[in-house]
C-alpha cells in the first residue's frame, strides 16, 4: 500500500531548501476507534500546519509501513522541472525530499530506539526520528482534564496506568509523567504499569487501595482507545479516565502542539547541518 498524504497543501520552499515532510507514525492498532482517533490527530496537526506534507504511518498492526511511507515519499523528489527550460537546457536534476518522522508514541522504549531508528538509516533520502511525545508536562494537563471529565474529588487517590515497557528508558519517562501529573493535580500520583514493567497496574490499584479510604482513580497513559485502554478499564479501580484520544472529539491542541513542536526542533537541525537557512514556519 503506497503512503498517500493525509492532508497537503502547498509547501513554503526557501530559496536553497525545502520543509522536510512530517511523517507521523503510531503503534497502529485493530480497534477501530483508536484508528479513527489517531487519524483525527494527523488531521488536525495537518491542519495545523497547513503548508506542510503531513503524512501518516504505522510501526505495527496496520499499513502502510514506515519504510513504505519513506519510499513512497521518496518517489516524489521536489527541485525538478517538469519540463525543458526555455533555453532549451535540460531540467536540473531531482533531489529526495528530506523527513522527519515524529512518533505518535508515549515514550521512547523499543520502537523509537530501534525500527524507527532502523527505518531512518536504511532510507535513501534524509530522515531524522525525534523523541516521543513524552514526558511533557501539556501530556499531564491533558491526563488531569481527563480525570476532571470522570468528576475527581479531593481525597481521591490516582494511579497512572502506562502501557509498560522492557526499556528502562521508557519506563522512567512514565514515572516522570507521573511526577508531573502529581504536581498538576497538587496530590501524589502512583504509576502502574498494564505489561512488561512493575508494579503492575492491578497491584497498584490494590495499594493504593489499602492506603487510605475513598476512591481509587486511574488516569490512562495512553493515546488512544484499543486492547490496552479496555485492560486499564477493567484493572479494579472504582473510576478510569479516557485517552488522550477519543473517538468522535477533536483531538486536545496541547497534544497538536507536541507533535509540531517536536517537528519543528528535528527540522530546524536538519535545515542547520545541510547549511540552509530556517525559512519556513509550522505554524499556519
Amino acid at each position: 500500500m503506497i503512503s498517500i498524504p493525509v492532508r497537503s497543501a502547498p509547501t513554503r520552499l526557501s530559496p536553497t531548501g525545502v520543509a522536510p515532510v512530517l511523517l507521523a507514525t503510531s503503534h497502529g492498532t485493530s480497534d477501530p476507534a483508536g484508528q479513527r482517533a489517531v487519524i483525527a490527530l494527523v488531521d488536525a496537526v495537518a491542519a495545523a500546519a497547513g503548508h506542510l506534507t503531513v503524512v501518516g504511518g504505522y510501526v505495527d498492526v496496520q499499513s502502510p509501513d514506515v519504510p513504505t511511507c519513506l519510499s513512497g515519499i521518496a518517489a516524489q523528489p521536489v527541485g525538478a522541472s517538469t519540463a525543458a527550460e526555455s533555453d532549451g537546457t535540460p531540467p536540473a536534476e531531482s533531489a529526495a525530499r528530506p523527513v522527519v518522522i515524529v512518533p505518535l508514541l508515549l515514550s521512547a522504549g523499543y520502537h523509537v530506539r530501534v525500527d524507527l531508528a532502523e527505518a531512518a538509516a536504511e532510507a535513501s533520502q534524509p530522515v531524522r526520528v525525534t523523541g516521543a511525545l513524552g514526558p511533557d508536562l501539556r501530556l499531564a494537563r491533558i491526563l488531569a482534564d481527563r480525570l476532571h471529565e470522570i468528576d475527581l474529588q479531593p481525597d481521591d487517590r490516582v494511579v497512572l496506568a502506562a502501557a509498560g515497557s522492557t526499556d528502562a528508558n521508557a519506563v522512567a519517562d512514565c514515572h516522570t509523567v507521573g511526577n508531573q501529573l502529581a504536581a498538576v493535580l497538587g496530590r501524589p500520583v502512583a504509576v502502574g504499569f498494564i505489561s512488561a514493567a512493575e508494579p503492575r497496574l492491578a497491584d497498584a490499584v490494590l495499594a493504593a487501595r489499602a492506603g487510605a479510604p475513598g476512591r481509587v482513580v486511574v488516569a490512562t497513559y495512553l493515546l488512544a482507545p484499543g486492547y490496552f485502554a479496555g485492560l486499564a478499564a477493567n484493572c479494579g479501580a472504582d473510576a478510569v479516565s479516557a485517552p488522550l484520544l477519543v473517538d468522535g472529539e477533536a483531538p486536545p491542541r496541547q497534544l497538536v502542539d507536541v507533535v509540531i513542536d517536536l517537528y519543528t526542533s528535528a527540522a530546524r537541525l536538519e535545515q542547520s547541518l545541510a547549511g540552509l537557512p530556517w525559512s519556513f514556519s509550522t505554524r499556519s
